[in-house]
């Protein structure tokens, strides 16, 4: 790789107003080849100001822009001389702010709407003139600003789709960041290429050799990092990054918990020791783990304890490479949104992370995070480019707790044994039938409570196990995932049969949102 440098590229800023789905943009703006950060209303000026500013996205949010403590942006974003491209509440506030009036709707609308367009240019490129988008608003723009264009309308928002100062300012009621405006895509490609002018230069060489320069800079040239290896896809493309950036600087540990699938310490071991050869330690905490787990039943403490204990191993470990002051980790941009309102904004906490929510405060590494910033189908797409197998390319993502967080009440050594092994059947049933291709996850839970059952004649009181399936591109949302019922049969009655302690399999068919993909 030639000596690549940490600028970043020209890009969007996207503005958070405080929706749940700010993420969702900037996933739509990255796969239409866009580099884009995200901020909130706050440090927005002073971040457009010193990045290479190619074009500006203000989300939605539930706020109404006429109440008092409202988020408010700078107006002066409106006049750096790019594009921009207001959402829902974006678009509220950049009409407003414009001298134009938003009132709240006679009538809220909720859903999927068809909406006439007026002509193809612009957004609506390529686009024709009814197209369905998904509409979630209570406020809309009732008087423009000076000026400004309406280009689409519904039944019930007469300005759908606007646009100010000869294109360069753009407007829309609906959401085209998520699936159920079938065209969205194409809009956001449009906003990017025709209004903001950007290349579409954002791919898997050039984020690759971003972080490489990234860690460089961090490091140094005789810094030494200690990675926290799981194995998982995550980690595995931080191994790849961070070998190429520090080479045999870089230290391995991978940590036997006790909350591993079945088989799992072996198989990383013959993927990285042998076929990589990266410097691998395994260190064997397993009881350490568990002993930490026992009588704690909270899923936010499970998680705490977990990740002060898996650093507390690497401190150990550390100690071993003199020059080791920084930990390596395989964090993704989710993680961080879910467990922290990342970018000091009002979107809500869903859970921590062992490694973003649960680091103790005084720890003595710097951490190392080249995907902190990268969504799970960028991160796989990266694992590809760097030559990664599919078979860890592909490979469905594991919590960093382990089992402990698909163990719903108290973790013991006996509980993990049996969910292993249930959860060994239905994966390995399912990637034998054929049917893993297409799926996010799929994995078994041990759940708190027993059931009366009846075996070989007598009463059985044991416990009941779910059967967790779900598709998704990213995690962020999901829907449960239809498997051949003769299949589903399948696993539960070798669960059922060959499990001990387990007498009742149920099927967990939640989507999420209102659900999390785990249970805990």
């Amino acid at each position: 790789m030639s000596d690549p440098q940490p600028t970043d590229p020209r890009g969007v800023l996207i503005v958070d107003l405080g929706t749940q789905y700010t993420q969702l943009i900037a996933r739509r703006i990255r796969e239409a080849g866009t580099w884009c950060e995200i901020t909130i209303p706050e440090h927005a000026l002073e971040r457009a100001r010193a990045m290479d500013l190619g074009g500006l996205v203000l989300s939605g949010g539930p706020a109404s822009v006429y109440s008092e403590g409202s988020p408010r942006p700078s107006r002066e974003l409106l006049e750096l001389g790019v594009g921009v491209l207001g959402i829902c509440y974006g678009m509220q506030w950049m009409c407003q702010e414009l001298g134009g009036k938003v009132r709240a709707c006679d009538r809220r609308e909720y859903g999927r709407t068809t909406m006439e367009v007026g002509g193809a240019e612009g957004l609506f490129e390529g686009l024709p003139g009814a197209t369905d988008v998904w509409m979630s608003h209570g406020d809309r723009v009732e008087t423009l600003p000076q000026g400004f264009l309406t280009h689409a309308s519904s039944s019930n928002c007469e300005h759908a789709a606007v646009s100010g100062d000869g294109g360069r300012l753009w407007g829309v009621q609906f959401h085209p960041e998520v699936t159920h405006t079938p065209r969205g895509c194409e809009m956001i490609a449009n906003f990017l290429g025709r209004v903001c002018r950007l290349p579409g230069d954002w791919r898997s060489d050039s984020i690759v050799g971003r972080e490489v320069a990234r860690v460089r800079e961090k490091v140094g040239e005789t810094g030494e990092i200690v990675l926290g290896l799981s194995g998982g896809v995550d980690s595995s493309v931080a191994a790849m990054i961070l070998r190429e950036a520090v080479g045999d600087r870089l230290h391995a540990i991978f940590v036997d918990n006790g909350l591993l699938r079945k088989g799992e310490r072996e198989a990383v071991e013959r993927t990285f020791r042998d076929r990589f050869q990266l410097d691998l330690t395994v260190v064997d905490a397993s009881e350490r783990f568990l002993a930490k787990l026992a009588g704690v039943t909270d899923p936010e403490r499970k998680r705490k304890v977990i990740g002060h204990e898996f650093i507390e191993v690497f401190r150990e470990e550390a100690t071993r490479f003199c020059d080791a002051r920084f930990l390596g980790q395989g964090t993704l941009y989710p993680d961080v949104i879910e467990s922290v309102a990342a970018h000091g904004g009002s979107t809500a906490v869903i859970k921590s992370h062992h490694n973003v929510g649960g680091l103790p405060e005084d720890m003595d590494m710097e951490l190392i995070e080249p995907l902190r910033e990268l969504f799970k189908d960028e991160v796989r797409e990266i694992g590809r480019f760097l030559g990664l197998d599919a078979v860890l390319v592909d490979r469905q993502p594991f919590p960093g707790p382990g089992l402990g967080v698909r163990i719903v009440g108290e973790v013991t050594p006996e509980r993990v044994a049996t969910l292993q092994e249930a959860d060994h059947i239905m994966t390995s049933e399912i990637e034998a039938a054929g049917e893993a291709e297409g799926l996010w996850q799929y994995f078994a839970v041990l759940l708190p409570i027993k059931s009366v059952g009846v075996m070989g004649d007598a009463r059985t009181y044991e416990d009941a196990c779910a059967l967790r399936v779900v598709k998704s591109l990213d995690g962020m949302t999901a829907d449960w995932a239809h498997l051949p019922p003769e299949l589903v049969g399948r696993i539960s009655n070798r669960i059922i049969n060959e499990v001990r302690g387990i007498n009742r399999v149920v099927l967990d068919v939640t989507s999420k949102p209102p659900g999390t993909i785990e249970w805990e």
